[in-house]
């Protein structure tokens, strides 16, 4: 097969990357633990921009990017579809599906954090699954909030915040109890997709509690694009087994 890029730092990208020879390379932006099981080479940080990516691509002869990345992490999608018109290598996409609301959800959409903040306003206890954006935001809480954030990586405390490092994916118990736990009463997430972190909806619609969701930004066209990760893998093995 030739040489595959994968762009990664979801739970998808690290199943495909564990399927990998030692000639391809898996790229990770840095966050979070670096998987120490993988045969492929691993490339931890950014490259530079396009132009940067697309001199690692002609350097290392990749053969095809693939893009797992988060469904939110826009900027490098981007510049992974730049590289690729820009070095003639076709990339493939991994855009997993959205979640969507059912009958009994209540859910309000949120473009960005000043719409997040107006919807929550009313309020006292919400409990935050962005990541780390809210920790830029600390001075900015309402007198008559506490805050849950749920992010990767610790961080130092807050009087007004409850700050929680944790990876998924979360069981349906386990949310249940920090909705007790934080005395929840709004939930804001992004529109992620996918099972590992989806708990979380469930406790909210048991309980009747609203949900701000934060809707995905746009994503560039590619050569190929997948919903599912065995339609990708499929792809890839039929690519290796190719003449």
């Amino acid at each position: 097969m030739t040489g595959v890029l994968l762009l990664g730092g979801t739970g998808e990208a690290l199943t495909i990357a564990r399927r990998l020879s030692p000639e391809h390379v898996y790229s990770l932006a840095g966050l979070g633990r670096t998987p120490g099981d993988l045969v492929c080479r691993v490339r931890v940080g950014g490259f530079g921009g396009v132009e940067g990516l697309a001199a690692f691509i002609k350097a290392e002869s990749v053969g095809l990017i693939v893009d797992a990345t988060h469904p939110f992490a826009a900027q490098m999608s981007r510049h992974a579809a730049a590289a690729s018109a820009m070095t003639s290598v076709p990339c493939w996409a991994l855009r997993r599906a959205p979640w969507q609301p059912g009958p009994d959800d209540d859910w309000r959409s949120a473009f960005d954090f000043a719409s997040i903040m107006a919807a929550i306003a009313p309020y006292k206890h919400p409990f935050w699954t962005l990541g780390r954006e809210p920790l830029d935001h600390l001075d900015e809480i309402p007198s008559g909030q506490h805050w849950t954030i749920r992010c990767l990586d610790p961080h130092v405390g807050h009087a007004r915040a409850t700050i929680i490092a944790a990876r998924g994916p979360f069981s349906l118990d386990g949310e249940r109890a920090l909705f007790d736990q934080q005395d929840t009463d709004v939930l804001i997430s992004k529109n992620s997709g996918g099972a590992a972190t989806e708990a979380k909806l469930a406790v909210a619609r048991e309980r009747g509690l609203p949900v701000v969701m934060l809707q995905r930004p746009s994503l560039p066209q590619v050569e190929r694009e997948f919903t599912d990760m065995a339609s990708l893998l499929n792809a890839l093995d039929a690519l290796r087994k190719a003449p």
